[in-house]
């Protein structure tokens, strides 16, 4: 694995863990010699892990929409920077240039982001890794609709089990690493129409 992006608020959140484990998550990409692709900011959860990941010596690729860039809250600091016109263009570039994808703790932007690319596993676009790092429990609700989406047969355990739910940004990175693809062969029954 060569790089890893990270989906992450642009706040810091309300618990100290968050931002720790952001500052965590940072170092390890660093001493693992892995890049950082993230969304550019130097704000909240993605500051704090570009700065990590930077202090470790680690790359940092940033990719913003020039509407974010105008706003000022561009990261000055990395290693590489693309400015890119749209958000869904910002969503492709990320996803050209990570072998997998991580959410920190975040908002509705972090949960479409991860969504999305978990959506293109599912799809057989791509066979990287996609995970949640659970930190203080902040996804238990989300694993708990996930698994109620399974319940409901809106969603096949198999897609469920693609996602990769650790709490140690350590242990994250090597189920990531380890990640093998696994394609439904079908989406849905004749019965299930």
């Amino acid at each position: 694995m060569k790089s890893l992006c990270v989906f992450c608020g642009s706040s810091s959140g309300a618990r100290p863990d968050y931002a720790a484990a952001a500052g965590a998550l940072g170092r390890v990409l660093a001493a693992r010699g892995i890049g950082l692709v993230y969304g550019g900011a130097k704000v909240g959860l993605m500051g704090l892990l570009a700065d990590a990941c930077l202090a470790g010596g680690g790359r940092v690729t940033g990719v913003m929409p020039t509407s974010l860039v105008e706003k000022e809250v561009a990261h000055g600091g990395l290693t590489a920077f693309h400015e890119v016109a749209s958000m869904h263009e910002r969503k492709a570039r990320m996803a050209d240039l990570s072998d997998g994808f991580v959410a920190l703790p975040g908002g509705a932007g972090t949960l479409e982001e991860l969504f999305e690319v978990w959506t293109w596993g599912q799809l057989g676009y791509h066979g990287k890794p996609v995970a949640f790092l659970n930190v203080a429990g902040y996804y238990e609700p989300l694993l708990r609709f996930i698994d109620h989406a399974v319940d409901e047969r809106f969603l096949r355990r198999e897609h469920a089990d693609m996602v990769i739910v650790e709490t140690d940004p350590g242990r994250l990175i090597d189920a990531c690493a380890a990640y093998a693809p696994k394609h439904a062969a079908k989406w849905i029954t004749a019965g299930e129409r």
